[in-house]
């Protein structure tokens, strides 16, 4: 690289915008429908969960984070069904609330899908590897702060407006440290995985083991986490 040459510098926007990119590449292929997200981006002061299905996972390494996701009862319902039926369920074995925990369980998949695609673009991408909890998943009548980001040295916080096919809107909130990434030479990124193959793998291990891969926790258990978490 020349010194007239100004580095390729990889911010939070970039960060966010790969990200969104892992939500609306996984929830089309798993629900063959097509989700897309708002042009514009909002800027916030603090991360939340919102009623009615709250998600959130940390992860941490080359940087660290807090992303979130709300869902409305309708949009959670709508990706719950069409990922279901896209698996072969028939209608009548679906859950009619989603308050059930099988609703809360296959949310949790998705998220997790979601940001190991995420995490996947980052070791890619970015050539450093970052880690994350796993998916939580909480039935929410009322909006909670999250305090997590305030472990964060110079916390960025926005918040994108996503739509399903139906046009059932949720959210995605991420707060992150300020960092840039800066190209010091170019390189080739890996190939990314295809992510139909990612989600028939997942369907497989659904089938072969019918059980919760998110377990939601008694409301004590519950209050115990966000205690925790500063909540």
């Amino acid at each position: 690289m020349s010194t007239t040459d100004k580095p390729v510098v990889f911010g939070t926007e970039d960060i966010l915008l790969s990200l969104c990119n892992s939500v609306t590449r996984v929830l089309t292929v798993a629900t063959q429908s097509q989700v897309h997200f708002s042009g514009m981006v909002q800027r916030i002061s603090k991360t939340c969960l919102k009623p009615d299905i709250g998600c959130f996972v940390l992860f941490d390494g080359g940087f660290s984070g807090l992303v979130v996701i709300n869902f409305s009862a309708q949009s959670a319902m709508e990706l719950y069904e069409s990922y279901m039926l896209n698996m072969g369920m028939s209608k009548d074995e679906l859950a009619s609330s989603h308050t059930s925990d099988e609703v809360s369980n296959v949310m949790g998949e998705l998220m997790n899908q979601i940001v190991g695609d995420f995490t996947g673009k980052v070791a890619r991408e970015l050539q450093t590897h970052i880690t994350q909890n796993q998916p939580k998943m909480l039935v929410l009548t009322k909006q909670v702060m999250l305090s997590v980001d305030t472990n964060l040295d110079k916390p960025e916080a926005r918040r994108v407006t996503f739509y399903t096919g139906r046009n059932n809107i949720f959210y995605l909130e991420l707060a992150i440290d300020r960092t840039e990434f800066i190209r010091l030479f170019d390189f080739e990124p890996l190939e990314a995985d295809d992510p139909d193959d990612l989600i028939a793998q997942a369907n497989a291990e659904c089938k072969a083991a019918p059980k919760p891969i998110v377990q939601p926790a008694p409301s004590k258990d519950q209050d115990d986490l966000l205690d925790s978490l500063g909540m």
